[in-house]
């Protein structure tokens, strides 16, 4: 009975010693790195309510970010190419593209984060034929005169700021801060373009893609991750867009929330881009083409915080053309993968 007693001694002591941890993605102040690290937590704060919660087996996100705090929201996409040309030749080549973002927490009030979403840089790289060409905002002009103009607008938006209000629940109130954005921009291309009529073309024609309503869905798809009603674990969900500008061709992706632990919430990602097929004649020639593919991937949030600390989806499409006059007939395929990940640093 001794023994026993003293082993139970033991155990109770291990427990209390016990400190709870949490794992957190931050942006270190020093260096400017996305870093996880394994932090201690006051019995208080483990007490908190977690920004993935579960309320009879389903599972709610809501944000609960902290003041001061700068999260990483970096995106990076990778393309290969492999094109078999008639002759049965193949070329292949490799393009890849990173948009370094941050987002700082401001303030929060009556449930309203006031954030700063900060454009730290932009890098882009392509690959063909063994030769490597790139631009990056942290570094020197490139000597390439086709890549002068990419390097002089990504410089220009590099160091701006906007202003973003988002709910608990991740609805994005209002981005603001996009005339001073296209400012910058002017300055930036002024000392090459120098008419100010093709300045102003060329910025309406940046403003068409880069404004509130599209930064909006952007900043959406990236944070606001598990349905408003919540989803139990193997529980599936789905989205549709246009990948097509007619909207006759959609994408449809299903999502998985696949498990809740050890501090992260994990969802699946499946989807088809369905195939499309076109054929045209025209002076005893026949041009047709075909195309399809798929979607692949999984999403992690961090638990604690509702943040997203990576995405990792691969897009495969496979695309045929051939050219018939009836008595010959020559083909080409196209097949590429990409890569789209979130946070790319995240282990």
């Amino acid at each position: 009975m001794k023994k026993i007693t003293a082993l139970t001694l033991i155990a109770i002591t291990l427990v209390a010693c016990k400190k709870e941890t949490k794992t957190i993605t931050r942006v270190d102040p020093k260096t400017g790195k996305t870093e996880t690290v394994t932090v201690e937590v006051s019995p208080e704060e483990a007490a908190k309510p977690k920004a993935i919660a579960d309320s009879s087996g389903i599972y709610k996100q809501k944000f609960i970010l902290e003041k001061g705090t700068t999260y990483p929201l970096v995106s990076y996409q990778r393309e290969i190419q492999q094109l078999t040309s008639p002759d049965g030749k193949t070329v292949s080549g490799t393009s890849e593209t990173t948009d370094e973002m941050t987002v700082t927490v401001n303030d929060f009030k009556d449930n309203i984060y006031d954030l700063t979403l900060n454009m730290v840089g932009k890098r882009m790289s392509t690959t063909a034929n063994g030769k490597t060409v790139s631009i990056d905002t942290k570094k020197a002009a490139p000597k390439e005169e086709n890549l002068k103009m990419d390097y002089i607008v990504s410089k220009g938006l590099a160091g701006n700021k906007l202003n973003v209000k988002m709910d608990v629940y991740g609805n994005i109130r209002s981005i603001t801060g996009f005339e001073a954005v296209q400012n910058n921009l002017r300055k930036s291309i002024a000392g090459t373009v120098k008419d100010t009529k093709q300045q102003d073309a060329f910025v309406e024609s940046f403003k068409a893609g880069f404004n509130e309503e599209m930064m909006k869905e952007q900043l959406s798809k990236n944070l606001k991750l598990i349905p408003t009603k919540g989803a139990k674990i193997g529980e599936k969900w789905t989205t549709s867009e246009d990948i097509d500008p007619s909207g006759k061709l959609k994408q449809t992706l299903t999502f998985t929330l696949v498990k809740v632990e050890d501090g992260k919430a994990e969802i699946s990602v499946t989807g088809v881009i369905p195939s499309k097929s076109d054929k045209q004649s025209q002076n005893g020639m026949t041009h047709s083409m075909t195309m399809g593919g798929s979607e692949s991937g999984k999403i992690i949030i961090d638990e604690n915080t509702g943040w997203l600390l990576n995405q990792n989806l691969s897009v495969k499409t496979n695309q045929k053309e051939t050219l018939s006059d009836g008595k010959q007939t020559q083909s080409m395929t196209k097949n590429s993968t990409t890569s789209i990940i979130i946070n790319p640093s995240y282990k």
